[in-house]
């Protein structure tokens, strides 16, 4: 099919079947219906101008009518580089993330490779720590000041906040494995060693590590919620995150540390739910299993924090 009858059928779509596409043509453009006529008959051609108005008009993505089916048309989240970045990067993640999930039934899965951000928004000692591995992950340039002296603005627990208000009145299936602690420990770790985290923040942030994973088996265990967590031995995960309304899916498809693709492109989003659906059979429900099968896993998780606690303290004579 010619592209300009793609574009003319895609407006016939959208105007009722007894309104005539040329009076319509003609009224949106004005122009007059002979012009109308020779554009609908395909004797003349849409400009550029009439094309983008005519899109605009009735809502017509020309990125989707035209791409083909291997492209994705994607939007990305902002670099960020500096503390002012951050803090955008979360005031627009928390608005985008609220309108998709405005009305009741939303449902949102996630591939947790690392611990979802949600889980770091309480304003306790570890979202401080977050957002200073962030910064000093992602800049190069950052100012190598101790966790101790980092200062964070007021607003990012705000952004924060509404976050995690917004995650808490969703439908939520996270798909964990043994390794998604693994890399909120190392940084623990790496800080401490770095000389650039004190020996008894470290232990404090350990201690906030347990109180989440706790936290996590507490909603496993709360049949009033809408959370559901798998324990996955498959797979590697990778921070994929996929959200499901009644109008349509919007997948976020990680490319640095905290930046995402976004995209809402009909067929990729379908391929993303259905293999999240798979790994989901392939996974135990936690939620559903018994106290020994929960127990076995987040046993697991604490005794692994365990070890990173003992590691640091074995230390304490190397940092005098």
């Amino acid at each position: 099919m010619k592209t300009q009858e793609l574009f003319l059928k895609a407006i016939r779509n959208k105007i009722p079947k007894s309104v005539s596409l040329i009076d319509e043509i003609a009224a949106v453009l004005e122009i007059s219906y002979d012009a109308s006529h020779r554009r609908i008959s395909q004797k003349s051609k849409f400009s550029i101008d009439e094309t983008v108005k005519l899109a605009d008009h009735y809502s017509i993505s020309l990125d989707k009518l035209f791409s083909k089916k291997e492209k994705v048309i994607v939007e990305k989240t902002i670099e960020i580089t500096t503390m002012k970045d951050m803090l955008l990067y979360f005031k627009s993640s928390a608005e985008q993330i609220e309108i998709l999930t405005k009305n009741t039934g939303t449902t949102l899965f996630y591939s947790a490779k690392d611990i979802p951000l949600f889980y770091f928004m309480d304003g306790t000692i570890l979202s401080k720590f977050k957002a200073f591995v962030w910064l000093n992950l992602l800049n190069n340039e950052q100012k190598k000041v101790s966790f101790e002296n980092f200062v964070i603005e007021e607003s990012f627990s705000e952004y924060m906040q509404k976050l995690k208000k917004v995650y808490e009145n969703t439908i939520v299936n996270e798909i964990w494995n043994d390794t998604t602690i693994n890399s909120s420990l190392q940084q623990i770790l790496y800080f401490y060693e770095a000389g650039l985290l004190k020996l008894n923040s470290a232990n404090a942030l350990l201690k906030d590590l347990k109180r989440i994973i706790n936290v996590i088996q507490e909603k496993c265990n709360n049949p009033s919620n809408n959370f559901s967590i798998y324990y996955n031995e498959l797979i590697l995960l990778n921070n994929n995150m996929l959200i499901e309304t009644e109008e349509k899916l919007t997948m976020f498809v990680p490319y640095t540390l905290l930046g995402y693709f976004i995209t809402d492109n009909e067929e990729s989003c379908k391929n993303v739910h259905q293999f999240f659906k798979q790994q989901i059979i392939n996974s135990k429900p936690l939620r559903q299993s018994g106290i020994k099968e929960q127990n076995l896993f987040f046993n697991r998780t604490i005794r692994k924090i365990d070890y990173y606690a003992e590691k640091i303290n074995s230390q304490v004579d190397l940092h005098f």
